[in-house]
């Protein structure tokens, strides 16, 4: 009985007609905000990862990584040409398989967004920071780091901060570009696309000739790595995973796209065939320049692109390098809020969220009311929390997220065989399968403790909202009105008590770790 609400396609392009948002964007546009959204926090911090994690077999771990987003990629274009609304994988997953597995695809998707947008914000802030100490405009150490994070002393002493103060400036000012404008945006977007481009150009132009084949030996170190361990080739996959992530927010500016059959798989396949060539002259470039093993100089940069440059006697050019990733990772940041406030928007508008995230900027056409909440959100979260393990969480929703989609597309291909689709997934019974059996290996490569396990638990998070809130403000419901009072007020007692068993287990994990250090 918790699958019997469907929502058609031709009922989905019919609400988005009703109340959309206005078209302004072309291919290039597009683009431009998917590699603004995939080429950031992942290739510029998480290399040092990728290379503790699996050392120089971390070419393979990009290869992986890069081959099941190409999958997913072909797999979006068919979805997102036929259906050119906002909301990305939670839109397409109500179409297909329901409200309750859309509840819960676009609750996941927050995982991908909301903590990728904070844990980028983090990241940029420690560049930021790192900049400012150099030139003796350094803040105080408590205002580098959230209470959840420690920081180092001149002293040597560790402690925990206060407050990120540059994390929580850079999301409010994003948030601002957002509400301004999306064409806008898009164009501050590509300003920095250029310039990231013009740094990971310039890294493998000075790097490659400094490659050494001794640098590969030995090529895997930690061998393969096995599921749920979270080390190894397959482990280095997972977590470089999100250096990919991104591409799919292209899907999300859907609605406020110019011929949306034609510019949206332009938008999605170019973009990721784009970082894709990029990712693999950087890590091999990097890896045989001076070497990736695990434990080594590369693997404990937090800066590695920036580290391996000066090592290579190039010091100036490594400063430049870093100044770049300052000035453009605020462009990962705005992709990822701006992704997040058009799912909110379409589950607003289907009921699911609070109303007035459909309210629409007379002015500026954007949707200002969830995109500030969303902003003050990560904002918050930015100067709390740290980034360590934020990657990995983030990649846990984003991998959910894409197995139901590809799922979706060859559901779709059966019950709706006929419909028009503008673009057609290619081989789609062998790129599809493959697409699911890749995300799923990647998922549990993630590791169980913390991160499948926060997943879990943040699912349970979804279920009582679900039960709580969203089922029973559906509009889809409501047409159907087919829950008594009765029937309501269990399901409501029961998501309250799976909340408050899930907060229990979550806080009382935390306060045994505590016991048992």
């Amino acid at each position: 009985m918790f699958f019997d609400r469907v929502k058609s396609l031709d009922q989905i392009l019919e609400s988005a007609e009703k109340k959309g948002l206005k078209r302004q964007l072309g291919w290039f546009d597009l683009m431009m905000l998917g590699v603004g959204a995939i080429i950031g926090t992942g290739i510029f911090v998480l290399t040092s990862v990728a290379a503790n994690k699996a050392g120089p077999g971390m070419m393979y771990s990009f290869i992986i990584a890069g081959f099941v987003c190409a999958l997913t990629a072909l797999i979006y274009a068919e979805i997102a040409a036929m259906v050119p609304v906002s909301g990305s994988a939670y839109t397409y997953s109500y179409a297909v398989l329901g409200e309750l597995i859309a509840w819960m695809v676009g609750w996941a998707l927050i995982l991908e967004y909301a903590i990728a947008a904070g844990a980028v914000a983090v990241g940029w802030a420690g560049y930021a920071n790192g900049f400012l100490s150099a030139n003796h405009l350094g803040l105080p150490l408590a205002l580098t780091a959230g209470p959840m994070d420690t920081i180092t002393g001149t002293d040597g002493v560790i402690a925990h901060g206060a407050f990120n103060l540059i994390a929580f400036v850079i999301s409010l000012v994003v948030t601002g570009l957002l509400v301004i404008g999306t064409s806008k945006s898009a164009k501050v977007t590509a300003v920095l696309v250029i310039i990231k481009i013009i740094a990971l150009t310039a890294f493998v132009f000075l790097a490659f000739p400094a490659v050494d084949a001794k640098n590969f030996e030995p090529m895997l170190p930690n061998g393969w790595g096995t599921p749920l361990s979270g080390v190894g080739v397959l482990g280095a996959s997972a977590s470089i995973f999100f250096a990919y992530v991104g591409f799919d927010a292209v899907s999300t500016a859907a609605e406020e796209t110019k011929n949306p059959n034609r510019n949206l798989p332009i938008g999605l396949i170019g973009s990721l065939a784009i970082c894709t060539v990029f990712y693999l002259l950087v890590a091999y470039a990097a890896v045989g320049s001076v070497g990736a093993q695990p434990g080594g100089e590369l693997s404990q940069s937090k800066e590695p692109l920036a580290f391996i440059l000066r090592k290579l006697g190039y010091a100036r050019i490594g400063d430049l390098v870093g100044i770049a990733a300052i000035m453009a990772l605020p462009s990962v940041i705005l992709m990822m809020i701006f992704g997040q406030t058009r799912i909110l928007f379409t589950m607003a508008r289907d009921g699911m969220m609070p109303e007035a995230f459909t309210k629409v900027h007379p002015r500026f056409h954007t949707p200002h009311v969830v995109t500030i909440v969303t902003g003050v959100v990560v904002a918050i979260f930015s100067a709390v929390f740290p980034v360590s393990v934020l990657a990995d969480i983030s990649n846990s929703g984003t991998l959910f997220a894409f197995f139901i989609v590809a799922l979706g597309v060859m559901i779709l291909r059966l019950t709706q065989p006929n419909r028009a689709r503008p673009f057609k997934t290619p081989f789609v019974w062998v790129v599809g399968p493959l697409a699911l059996a890749g995300c799923a290996l990647l998922f549990i490569s993630l590791g169980w403790d913390p991160t499948i396990k926060y997943f879990c638990i943040w699912a349970l998070l979804g279920l009582s909202a679900y039960f709580g809130f969203a089922r029973h403000n559906s509009l889809l419901g409501k047409e159907s009105n087919v829950e008594a009072a009765k029937k309501i007020q269990i399901q409501r007692i029961v998501a309250v008590f799976i909340f408050l068993a899930t907060i229990g287990y979550f806080f009382g994990s935390q306060i045994m770790k505590l016991f048992t250090q």
